[in-house]
């Protein structure tokens, strides 16, 4: 395995609001359903669903959680019908990602899996949170060694940050069980992935082997031969993905207050494409 310095690139959408809003546009036009463009009465809505859409990335580049709060600012925009407008375009957003990653050729050979935190309640409120009952549950954040309530996204990341795909599970899962499915569904070219010491396991990498993957995870440092194993190339290219991560998080991946299944999955799939966006912006111009 070849290890060139590859270029990282930013992922802050510096666009104006009306670059963005052609941008949409021409995806609009791409990637649009018949069923979503002639759909009845579309001719009589004052805002077009590219512009709903444009709206949206520009909430999730600007940081603003609240979507009530974003419409407020806009004045003249209702908050109820921009919330159902904004479900109504979720199979389109779907589209659109899915539409950029067969058009993305990754520059580097390798990528990158590893999962987030999505807390929908404070940890104070954990054992007594109504929302997602059925869907979400407690699991463990490492980086602040606290428990909380919610779910975990699971994603595979190329080595320059390009977002390839991700799987929404309960906080409890462990990152190893979704890998398979994982790189099932994104079916990557790039045959390394680097892991952490979460996917750990002789059955995992046999399993990706055949599949014609080859797996690298940093051991731990009481394993046999970690020392030799451990390359500081590898494990520093590894730790990029939590850069990548906390880019997602500015774009309120992980700060979601949508309160159903939809809109959360509406607000997860607008910052991924406004993070994933800004990336060809600046790599292709």
């Amino acid at each position: 395995m070849n290890y060139p310095k590859l270029k990282r690139f930013s992922h802050h959408l510096q666009v104006s609001f009306s670059r963005l809003n052609i941008i949409c546009r021409c995806l609009y036009k791409l990637y649009a359903p018949d069923a979503l463009k002639q759909r009845r009465n579309i001719n009589r809505c004052k805002i077009s669903d590219s512009s709903i859409l444009a709206l949206l990335i520009w909430q999730a580049s600007l940081g603003v959680e609240s979507q009530r709060r974003f419409c407020e600012k806009l004045g003249n925009l209702s908050h109820s019908r921009f919330n159902r407008r904004a479900r109504m375009l979720l199979p389109l957003i779907y589209l659109i990602r899915h539409g950029l990653n067969e058009e993305v050729e990754l520059s580097g050979d390798i990528l990158i899996i590893d999962s987030f935190p999505v807390p929908v309640c404070q940890p104070i409120r954990n054992r007594r949170a109504k929302i997602f009952r059925s869907y979400a549950d407690i699991g463990y954040k490492a980086t602040k060694k606290i428990y909380y309530y919610g779910f975990k996204v699971h994603a595979i990341v190329s080595d320059d940050g390009y977002l390839l795909d991700y799987i929404v599970t309960k906080a409890s899962v462990h990152d190893a069980k979704e890998t398979v499915e994982l790189i099932t569904n994104a079916h990557p070219d790039n045959r390394y992935l680097l892991g952490d010491e979460g996917y750990l396991g002789k059955n995992l990498h046999q399993r990706l082997e055949q599949m014609g993957y080859t797996l690298w995870i940093p051991y731990r440092k009481n394993m046999k031969n970690a020392q030799k194993h451990n390359k500081h190339y590898l494990m520093a290219l590894r730790r990029t993905i939590e850069s990548d991560f906390s880019l997602l998080s500015y774009y309120n991946a992980e700060n979601n207050r949508a309160r159903s299944l939809a809109g959360f999955q509406e607000r997860l799939e607008v910052a991924i494409l406004a993070y994933n966006m800004a990336y060809c912006l600046e790599r292709f111009n």
